[in-house]
């Protein structure tokens, strides 16, 4: 079994081959799936998938891209939607300074909003990060100071400095299928150092297609090729490596019922 911890199964839905989508992650070994919120004005349609699928969770949150569009998502806003039994997480959150698509200083108060839902959750915080490492590091152990709650770098391309500085602060590390780029061996260093309790595997699907489906649209299915080249990483079997990165999402992600 392999999870894809972090997929947004509304945006393949929109190619209208969801279903094939979903059977192929499955005869994969690929199940379950959290499929992502990015914008709270589409929560809905990311719940609805995960209420007809039995191995579909999901989370609620806004990215940093939307921020702007929704400066004024609340700690309180995202408790409630989170109530729903298949929302098992918080986000995607954090900040991107790469596009900047929304004000800085509106990506850090809807990031910290964020926060305190999954500190008064308990739910894990799901955090995106890019180009943002020094004030991704800053509000983290800031917030951290003011009571702890659990969460996770996805698909972490950054550098050995701010996987280090996360896992002290007690989050998880997702790997995407960058890791299996020919220019991502910076990466790929920080992968061997992570311990293996603290790695999870995903697809961002539908982006970042791993090698050898580069080019292509990605979907879970191919996280099966993102776990293979973190298990050759980890010196260990790709069947070893399904065996953690699943009990790291069940201990992460405790509210998910499989």
């Amino acid at each position: 079994m392999l999870v894809d911890s972090h997929c947004h199964l509304d945006y393949l839905a929109r190619d209208g081959d969801l279903a094939d989508v979903l059977t192929r992650a499955r005869n994969a070994g690929v199940s379950p799936m959290l499929t992502i919120s990015t914008k709270l004005r589409e929560f809905d349609q990311v719940r609805a998938i995960a209420e007809a699928e039995p191995d579909v969770f999901c989370s609620v949150g806004a990215h940093p891209h939307e921020a702007g569009t929704e400066p004024d998502t609340t700690t309180a806003q995202l408790v409630e939607l989170a109530a729903h039994p298949k929302a098992i997480g918080i986000g995607e959150t954090g900040l991107d300074y790469f596009y900047e698509h929304s004000p800085r200083q509106v990506q850090r108060d809807v990031f910290r909003a964020h926060i305190g839902a999954a500190r008064e959750t308990g739910l894990p915080l799901i955090v995106h990060t890019r180009d943002a490492e020094d004030d991704t590091i800053a509000i983290v152990e800031e917030e951290m100071g003011k009571g702890a709650w659990p969460g996770l770098i996805h698909c972490f391309s950054g550098s050995q400095r701010l996987a280090d500085r996360m896992l002290a602060a007690g989050l998880y590390i997702s790997i995407s299928g960058i890791v299996t780029f020919r220019k991502a061996e910076e990466l790929r260093d920080v992968v061997r150092s992570v311990p293996l309790e603290r790695l999870l595997v995903e697809t961002d699907s539908p982006y970042l297609a791993p090698v050898p489906k580069r080019g292509k649209r990605n979907e879970p299915a191919f996280t099966a090729h993102t776990a293979a080249a973190v298990a050759e990483l980890k010196g260990i079997s790709p069947e070893a490596l399904a065996d953690a990165t699943t009990a790291n999402f069940r201990r992460l992600f405790a509210k998910a019922e499989f």
